[in-house]
């Protein structure tokens, strides 16, 4: 890949002025569309694909990170908002990176620069916390509030993306760990575990039931399936 495709979602045109700027002086970044409200995005992504999106929040009428939520296998995205509150929210739903309005140019070409590392790397970026896995390949050390923890992998429901973090995920709790899921998926027994979306890995065996592009979990947790994973989750069911 030469260029990230990218959306601008934002219903100010002068911030559409910045990003477009800011695009034009960044060789890896092609914008291919620009977008006024939610519904208008929504349309514009349900007939072309894009590699990056650039979300403002307060949209008219639907809101940037309910639009977000609505997306089957959303692309990467940056956010570009006013409000430092809705920070904490936006990295639950996995985005790349937050930019506080207004923002510099290199603020802005470090977000940029994050983005294009994930596209075109297939390998995960360097982990402090990359998680080892015994020699019986039973039990997993994660790094965890300072602690290094031992988990024994048949506990382990799912883990979840969480920004630049891991939430490996038990039956009603959860440890918290930097690093990719790529980390996790590498290292992690295949027979036993699955990638069912690019913020998901599940355990096998407390899968509840698989309905549509879901996937209810037997603690209760309802997770959504990739399109660029329904393939793996079907093989499982033949």
């Amino acid at each position: 890949m030469k260029t990230l495709r990218a959306l601008i979602i934002d219903d100010e045109p002068l911030a559409h002025e910045v990003l477009l700027q800011y695009c034009e002086l960044t060789p890896n970044v092609e914008v291919v569309g620009q977008t006024y409200s939610a519904m208008e995005a929504f349309r514009f992504l349900s007939e072309q694909s894009v590699d990056l999106i650039f979300l403002d929040i307060q949209l008219p009428k639907i809101k940037g990170l309910d639009l977000l939520r609505s997306l089957a296998d959303p692309p990467l995205v940056i956010v570009t908002s006013a409000y430092a509150e809705y920070a904490v929210e936006s990295y639950e739903l996995d985005i790349c990176d937050y930019l506080l309005k207004p923002f510099r140019l290199e603020r802005f070409l470090k977000a940029v620069n994050k983005a294009w590392s994930q596209v075109q790397s297939n390998q995960p970026e360097a982990s402090p916390a990359k998680a080892e896995l015994s020699n019986n390949a039973q039990k997993i050390f994660i790094k965890s509030d300072k602690k290094h923890v031992q988990i024994d992998l048949a506990e382990i429901y799912f883990l979840e993306s969480y920004g630049n973090y891991v939430k490996v995920w038990l039956k009603e709790s959860y440890h918290l760990t930097p690093g990719t899921l790529s980390s996790f998926e590498e290292q992690l027994p295949k027979s036993q575990f699955l990638r069912i979306h690019k913020s998901y890995i599940i355990q096998r065996l407390f899968i509840d039931y698989i309905e549509g592009n879901q996937v209810a979990m037997k603690n209760h947790r309802v997770l959504p399936i990739g399109k660029n994973y329904r393939s793996s989750v079907k093989e499982i069911l033949s």
